[in-house]
């Protein structure tokens, strides 16, 4: 969607609270010996506190208020009663519904001392992220930020998910455009002040091939190395993006 004036006030809301539950189960997944479904609880409690819904519960079925992916799950990691370990690395993707409003946003955590693999693949994921919303301004071309993600990432030694991408957002969870963390610059649509959209690299330590479990859910890197993702919803401005889901 293109936010108006009173759009940006609720998407901004909606922002804040997906961002202070991740902040809170980032502390909790962090330490190892919690259950992902204690990090859903968590969340979900949280969310309703402040007024919101949990966009992803019973979204085409998922049973989860929020995703926690462990390790080789790329997205859409279910939460169970499986306990997060000493060298676990976690993914927490939480949507939020304000009144009519969505926010998407997500990030990885090591849990206690994890491998060198692990935070650097966490690093180049979060860097890969800020060099996409550094090129969510106006008049830029919408690939121009996947083809920077993937020159990123890949110069890192590591590969983007082709699989999964983001999206736009606003009045619904997903809406156009798709935003693909890789491609060649200067195609697709052209950038627009005021266009919201949820930017998510998913990287992987291995191929960029994954498949997904006999859940329906559950998407895991097929050579089963390890994934990471983050993701913040955004506004495209003329000179610099909004992040929305930022404190």
């Amino acid at each position: 969607m293109i936010a108006g004036a009173e759009d940006v006030k609720a998407l901004r809301k909606a922002g804040k609270i997906a961002w202070t539950v991740i902040e809170e189960l980032k502390v909790r997944a962090r330490v190892p010996g919690v259950s992902t479904a204690e990090l859903d609880d968590i969340a979900r409690a949280m969310i309703l506190k402040m007024g919101a819904y949990p966009a992803f519960k019973d979204y085409k079925g998922f049973p989860g208020n929020i995703c926690v992916s462990i390790n080789e799950t790329v997205v859409h990691g279910i939460p169970s009663d499986r306990i997060i370990r000493e060298g676990d690395i976690v993914s927490l993707d939480i949507g939020v519904k304000f009144r009519e409003y969505f926010s998407d946003a997500a990030t990885t955590v090591g849990a206690g001392k994890i491998s060198d693999t692990a935070s650097r693949l966490i690093d180049v994921t979060e860097e890969a992220l800020s060099i996409g919303i550094g090129l969510a301004v106006s008049g830029r071309h919408l690939s121009d930020m996947s083809a920077a993600i993937q020159a990123h990432v890949e110069s890192s030694g590591f590969n983007v998910v082709r699989a999964f991408v983001g999206h736009g957002i606003g009045k619904k969870l997903h809406e156009d455009p798709e935003i693909p963390n890789y491609g060649r610059p200067g195609m697709g649509p052209v950038l627009k002040c005021g266009m919201a959209l949820a930017i998510e690299p998913m990287v992987n330590a291995g191929t960029f091939e994954v498949e997904v479990l006999q859940d329906g859910w559950t998407a895991v890197t097929k050579d089963r190395k390890l994934s990471a993702h983050f993701e913040h919803t955004v506004l495209v401005g003329d000179r610099k993006a909004e992040v929305l889901t930022r404190l």
